[in-house]
């Protein structure tokens, strides 16, 4: 693309602007003279523009100055009566701004734009997320404007070393990622290694934050996350007191949080704002609800197979009188059930509102009952997989996680019974011990070989015990 040089002839400018520009219907000119012969125009997009600003802090204070000429200088600081207007001689900065909303203004005599911000597009509400609800505590969300986010997280940390580095990825869409962190608080090795990433990284666009999460995390192919995803500011401040760093996409509502460990897949909001009591209940029900979700189903097709003498022999009579006369054995059975479990999920959350909610419990429940009427499935394993699928939605962050061990699960139960269900365990275990996230080790807290003395690891301790931040940062980097 050639070098794009702006005269200070108004009407070369204006010629330009509309060629750059040439096929787009919603740039607006809009020219401006005062009665003492001061002319300038306005260049902004319709609909991406506040036009009661442009009419009374631009078009208004231009047709009642008493200028001849002015230059750039004057007019962004004595003409304009607006909050934010500069003078941009920067050619890429002067067009980011320009496409994001603002309106840039040119004058006679005068070669050096001004821009001023005059965005006004439609915004969303900063509504509770409704993959995050909780019980108690506050209701706000992240939505797809860029500054407003970053206005809810000052507004909960009030400390001046909160730091907001921007920076723009993509080469098409030019996309703002801002980088967050506590000065002081967060480590700067980590803050160096997160910008690194990015640096790093040349994509043509960034339309979410997932683009980047999959490009700077640890262990791609792994199912189990090694960056944090929230929609809340409550969960994005505390982290950053923390010490750890967030990463705000402009579009996106999610906010990545680095470092993320195992153990903040039990956690919820909801731990934090009930009685410690209530907490740990959750957090035990949670861990024994995935434990359930990924190994009930394996467990069974093990003793159904191979370990029949380790069942009572009443429940293995019945077990085995709900099997007489269905077709299929006890593994591709619970097989085919899962696959049937995954896919009523998927349809469920693809039918919008509350069809989809009712299509999930009425197929469900219509299926299952017409499998086992009709001797297809043996009821016993269908109360199997319901269990397993129940369980798995307690903890949502790692639902992907569990259906791939749910599936590794059940294909070495059906090859070598209880003995291969152990195995695939110490395999997962061993992996999830040679995982990090940012240099952190992913099971910090968890194992004895990377523990350290912590009160938020397994359970919550009540706020009067609490000594230690719920993440480890260096002694010399805390203030308080």
């Amino acid at each position: 693309m050639e070098e794009i040089v702006f005269t200070t002839n108004l009407e070369q400018n204006i010629r330009l602007m509309q060629e750059i520009f040439q096929g787009d219907n919603t740039l607006v000119v809009r020219r401006a003279q005062s009665p003492h012969g001061l002319t300038c125009a306005a260049f902004f997009f319709d609909g991406m523009v506040n036009g009661i600003a442009i009419n009374q802090s631009i078009v208004r204070p231009i047709v009642s100055s008493t200028f001849r000429r002015a230059t750039a200088e004057e007019l962004a600081q004595t003409i304009l009566q607006i909050n934010d207007s500069r003078v941009e001689t920067d050619n890429n900065k002067l067009f980011a701004s320009f496409l994001y909303g603002d309106t840039v203004i040119f004058t006679e005599g005068e070669s050096r734009p001004v821009v001023v911000n005059t965005k006004g597009f439609a915004l969303r509400s900063a509504s509770e997320p409704e993959n995050e609800r909780v019980l108690s505590g506050p209701r706000e969300g992240f939505t797809e404007c860029f500054m407003p986010n970053l206005a809810l997280i000052r507004r909960r940390l009030n400390d001046k070393r909160l730091k907001f580095t921007f920076l723009r990825i993509g080469t098409r869409t030019n996309t703002v990622v801002c980088l967050c962190y506590l000065d002081g608080v967060c480590e700067h090795k980590l803050i160096g290694e997160i910008k690194k990433r990015l640096s790093q990284i040349d994509p043509d666009s960034i339309l979410d934050s997932n683009y980047l999460s999959e490009r700077i995390r640890d262990h791609r192919w792994s199912p189990f996350p090694t960056m944090g995803t929230t929609e809340r500011p409550d969960v994005v401040a505390a982290r950053l007191v923390e010490g750890r760093c967030a990463i705000i996409v402009d579009g996106s509502p999610v906010v990545l949080t680095a470092p993320y460990l195992l153990q903040e897949c039990f956690q919820s909001n909801d731990d934090y704002y009930v009685n410690f009591l209530q907490a740990n209940l959750s957090r035990i029900l949670r861990l024994t609800g995935f434990v359930f979700s990924v190994c009930v189903p394996a467990v069974y097709v093990a003793l159904m197979l191979y370990h029949r003498e380790l069942v009572p022999a009443r429940l293995l009579f019945a077990v085995s009188a709900a099997q007489r006369g269905v077709p299929l054995p006890s593994g591709w059975e619970t097989l085919l059930m899962l696959f049937v479990l995954e896919a009523l999920k998927e349809a469920g959350a693809r039918t919008p509102g509350a069809m989809g909610q009712t299509m999930s419990i009425v197929g469900g429940l219509v299926l299952g009952q017409a499998a086992v009427s009709a001797r297809f499935a043996a009821a016993p394993t269908v109360i199997v997989v319901a269990i397993a699928g129940v369980t798995g939605l307690m903890v949502p962050k790692l639902q992907t996680a569990a259906l791939y061990l749910r599936f590794g699960l059940l294909a070495a139960a059906a090859a070598y019974g209880l003995y291969g269900v152990g195995i695939a365990m110490a395999l997962v275990l061993a992996w999830l011990c040679n995982m990090h996230s940012f240099s952190i080790p992913y099971l910090l807290n968890l194992v004895p070989r990377v523990g350290i003395e912590h009160e938020d690891a397994y359970l919550r301790a009540p706020w009067f015990f609490m000594r230690h931040d719920r993440f480890p940062v260096k002694k010399e980097d805390r203030h308080h």
